[in-house]
């Protein structure tokens, strides 16, 4: 038994810390709001991010992050990339000791690029830092939370921080696999939101099962075609964190990022579409990332290019199905050294 700290109590955070704690772990949840905070610990209940869940009572929550830290080996991170830096920056002073940096984060930062174990990395001293792991994986929280069968991976830069990691989470409903292919499983966690977003405006659009098997498919060889550029292993990304993150992601009713897609091929605009979202969408942002990266890079990413166009130059999804559909003839595979894809 240890005492864990999650950093951040919105569903995912708290879906996390329901595994810990039923693996007999005391978990100290941190938010910054209070009125939530109270909420876990006088009812044992999340009703803002998870209606009707009964939360174990060994998971206290607290707003203060020097209560969080104190006494506790592993710190997992479970918030918005783009409140990462932030959050992290306000941490150092409570820190005391070397501690297993765990981040259960989806999101590429624009501008940098920067992967989140990177941020990490960048913003919390050495000294700090006995290492850095991710978990990611096809993984809805409110199934994690009703105890649905799950299966994870955690990567790490040295594999007993993976196998440490496995073992606080793995039990007979959350299986965790490991994978040495840290930029893959991050690149795919992160990339596949972007998908997502097309596949929810494929399907607002009424376009049916076709186009969406095809969107999901044609979004995976741009997963890999960047992924592999930037020093992913291509098998990474037919694996959980790549092809199965896909699936969950685009074909769920729990995704919040087909949801955002559903509304903006429904014909809401994107103000409207992120003023009705509950939760960050984290694809429009690492969309932004993308978009950049790859014109950078010259990695040719149509869908990510197209969901861009209408996300952020407020072109219609049609139009942009259209301009999809009516590209140039290609190969489907790379074959002879020929351009692939």
């Amino acid at each position: 038994m240890a005492r864990i700290a999650v950093i951040g109590a919105g569903s995912w955070g708290t879906a996390l810390s329901m595994v810990l704690a039923d693996n007999g772990h005391s978990v100290s949840l941190w938010t910054h709001r209070e009125d939530l905070a109270n909420d876990i610990n006088e009812r044992q209940q999340n009703e803002q991010y998870l209606q009707g869940v009964k939360l174990p009572e060994s998971i206290q929550a607290t707003t203060s992050l020097e209560t969080v830290l104190e006494d506790v080996h592993t710190c997992i991170l479970a918030i918005p990339t783009k409140a990462l830096r932030e959050v992290l920056r306000q941490m150092i002073p409570a820190l005391t000791k070397e501690l297993c940096w765990v981040h259960a984060l989806k999101g590429i930062e624009p501008g940098t690029y920067l992967r989140p174990s990177e941020i990490v990395r960048a913003e919390i001293p050495d000294h700090f830092r006995k290492d850095v792991a991710v978990l990611s994986g096809p993984s809805h929280a409110e199934e994690v939370c009703e105890r649905k069968p799950t299966t994870v991976v955690i990567a790490a830069a040295r594999m007993e921080t993976s196998t440490f990691v496995q073992d606080l989470f793995m039990n007979d409903v959350f299986r965790v696999y490991t994978n040495a292919d840290f930029v893959g499983v991050e690149l795919g966690g992160a990339l596949k939101n972007i998908i997502a977003l097309g596949a929810g405006i494929s399907d607002g659009l009424g376009y049916g099962d076709n186009a969406k098997a095809a969107l999901i498919t044609r979004g995976l060889a741009e997963i890999s075609r960047l992924g592999s550029r930037l020093g992913g292993n291509p098998l990474t990304f037919s694996g959980l964190t790549g092809m199965g993150d896909l699936i969950a992601t685009c074909t769920s009713v729990h995704s919040r990022n087909w949801k955002a897609g559903y509304l903006l091929g429904s014909g809401h605009s994107p103000e409207e579409t992120l003023s009705q979202m509950k939760m960050v969408v984290e694809g429009v942002r690492t969309t932004e990332a993308v978009y950049q990266l790859a014109s950078e890079r010259d990695v040719d990413m149509p869908i990510t290019r197209a969901i861009y166009d209408v996300w952020f130059k407020e072109k219609e999804a049609k139009v942009a199905v259209d301009e999809l559909m009516s590209r140039d003839r290609r190969r489907e595979m790379e074959l002879f050294g020929e351009e692939p894809f």
